[in-house]
Formats: C-alpha cells, sequence, structure tokens
C-alpha cells in the first residue's frame, strides 16, 4: 500500500523547498511577470518607510515595508522562510509595544499621561483577553498600573525575539520542524507560548487605547490603530491559517515545491500585495506638513503638542 502510494506522489512534493536559482529555472513568462511586480511593490513600500524615518513613529509605520520586503526576500528564496518570518515576527513585536509608547506620547508623555489619568478608573474588558468579561471592575490609573502595562507589551518584544532565535537554532540542527505536531516535537512547545504571550502583550496596548482614544481623534489614532490590528490579523492569524491548510494537504503540491513550501510562497506573495496597501494608507496617515522655523523675535507658534508626534497632514 505505502509501495503504491509512494509511486503516485511526485517525488519533489516530498523535498525540502527548492534554492533560488532551482526556482528561476521554473519560473514561466507569468511567473517572472508575477514575481517582478511583487519585487517592485515590496521595494516601493520600503522607499516610502525610509522617506519618513524623520519622524518619531519609524517603527510603527515601518512595519509594513519591513514585512513586505521579508516576504519578497522569502518569495526569492523559498529555503529561507524560516530566517524571514523571523525578523518579520521579531520587528512586530516591538511595534506593539511602541503603539502602546505612541498613545502615550500623543498624551503629553508618562508624567503628563500621570497627571491627566491618576485615579481615573480604567476599563480593562477589553481584546483580547477579556472582551467578554464585562463584570471586571474598573482599576484606577496609577503611576504602578502604567509601568504593568508597558512591561506587559514589553515582554513579548524580548521573548519573541528569543524564542524566535531558538527556533532558528534548532531548526538549522534538524530539531525544530512545523509540520512535526507530535507531543515530542520542539513546535508543539514553543508555539503555543509565543500566542499567549501576543494575546497577553496585546492586552494593555488594548486597554491604553480603548480609555484614551477619544481624546485623539484628532491625530487620526482610530485610523492608525486599525492599520496596527490589520498588520497584526494579516502577518499572524492569515499565515498561521495557510500553514495549517498546507500541513493539512488542503494547498495541492505544485513541483519544484511541496504543499508546504507552496502554502508559505502564497502567503508570501499576498503578504507583499496586502502591505504594499497598508503602505500607502499609512504614508496618508502619518504624513504631516513641517513649517519653517519661527523669527526669533516672534512668539512660538506651537506649543501643545510635539510636531513628531503629529499626525495630521
Amino acid at each position: 500500500m505505502e509501495e503504491s502510494l509512494n509511486g503516485t506522489i511526485d517525488p519533489a512534493c516530498l523535498q525540502e523547498p527548492p534554492l533560488a536559482a532551482d526556482m528561476l529555472k521554473y519560473l514561466d513568462t507569468f511567473g517572472l511577470c508575477l514575481y517582478t511586480m511583487l519585487t517592485f511593490m515590496s521595494s516601493v513600500s520600503l522607499l516610502l518607510y525610509l522617506e519618513q524615518c524623520k519622524t518619531t513613529i519609524i517603527w510603527i509605520s515601518g512595519a509594513a515595508p519591513v514585512i513586505a520586503t521579508m516576504a519578497c526576500f522569502g518569495m526569492w528564496i523559498p529555503r529561507a522562510v524560516m530566517i524571514t518570518d523571523m525578523a518579520s515576527n521579531c520587528y512586530f513585536a516591538v511595534v506593539v509595544y511602541k503603539v502602546l509608547t505612541l498613545l502615550v506620547q500623543e498624551l503629553g508623555g508618562s508624567s503628563a499621561f500621570l497627571e491627566r489619568f491618576s485615579g481615573t478608573p480604567f476599563k480593562i474588558s477589553t481584546g483580547p483577553c477579556c472582551c467578554c468579561c464585562v463584570c471586571l471592575p474598573r482599576v484606577p490609573m496609577s503611576r504602578g498600573m502604567l509601568f504593568l502595562l508597558k512591561i506587559g507589551a514589553l515582554q513579548y518584544a524580548i521573548l519573541k525575539t528569543v524564542l524566535s532565535v531558538i527556533s532558528v537554532i534548532l531548526w538549522t540542527n534538524g530539531y525544530f520542524d512545523l509540520s512535526d505536531v507530535s507531543i515530542t516535537g520542539t513546535a508543539i512547545w514553543i508555539n503555543p507560548f509565543i500566542g499567549v504571550l501576543t494575546i497577553t502583550s496585546l492586552w494593555p496596548v488594548a486597554i491604553v487605547f480603548m480609555n484614551t482614544n477619544s481624546l485623539l481623534r484628532s491625530l487620526n489614532i482610530i485610523p492608525k490603530y486599525a492599520m496596527y490590528q490589520l498588520i497584526l490579523v494579516l502577518s499572524q492569524l492569515q499565515t498561521s491559517i495557510i500553514n495549517i491548510l498546507a500541513l493539512d494537504g488542503t494547498i495541492a503540491c505544485a513541483p519544484p515545491l511541496s504543499s508546504q513550501a507552496r502554502g508559505s510562497m502564497l502567503s508570501q506573495q499576498m503578504m507583499i500585495m496586502e502591505m504594499f496597501i497598508i503602505t500607502l494608507v499609512n504614508r496618508f496617515l502619518y504624513r504631516r506638513p513641517y513649517d519653517t522655523l519661527p523669527s526669533e523675535t516672534g512668539p512660538h507658534p506651537h506649543t501643545q503638542i510635539p510636531a513628531s508626534l503629529s499626525g495630521q497632514p
């Protein structure tokens, strides 16, 4: 039975992802045009991001172009997907913390934030942890609570990077395989733990946003937060769904790509197009004109919110 089954499967479907040079040999005219277009889109995303590097929101606005660039590398070099995914995920882990920092800075920084909200009851029944727990009591804001919120977001940036490096080390030695879902596999232990870290880091950001967004509407904070959430869903949830479908065999093998490698390829291609669109939207949300310096004899025209943090066009 096993011999007859192996006889009906293309041997390429059971191999590792092809090398970049081998992949180019299998591309037809349509494939080359598609790869060229997607490479162009990721390059434009990166250039638009670099053009905005003079602002303090460099980390947040850079999420989409960095993910698109890593997806482009993964598309051209299929065997590097593990490395490119690690780089994208580590970068976004830092972005989660930076979003919380941005919300606090938009309100004048930690000192001004505490001066404004100290003692104010904060609603903590928000997603992704406790959106259904409406009975949770409101917690008054304090210096200690703000510190816990920052730690909750920062732990993901640190631990995600550490676990990603460990995963790559295990992968290079043959001990980490996403297709190995047995109890003795390392992936079945590391990935759920990363999932818990992700949820616990998103909760503090959601708490601060839900309790302060009404004060920051003039700074386009709601669409900015929506773009951040969209990047989260596309880069994490969408990729996980595609990988599960590939492991299940729902995504068919297409030599020289195995089912799992083809799933990764589809994920990279979709990610480039999605991140390209998000980069264009973020360019509109975060871009603003900068006024000339005021006259030495005249009064300073802006004294409220720092210009580098404002998102007004």
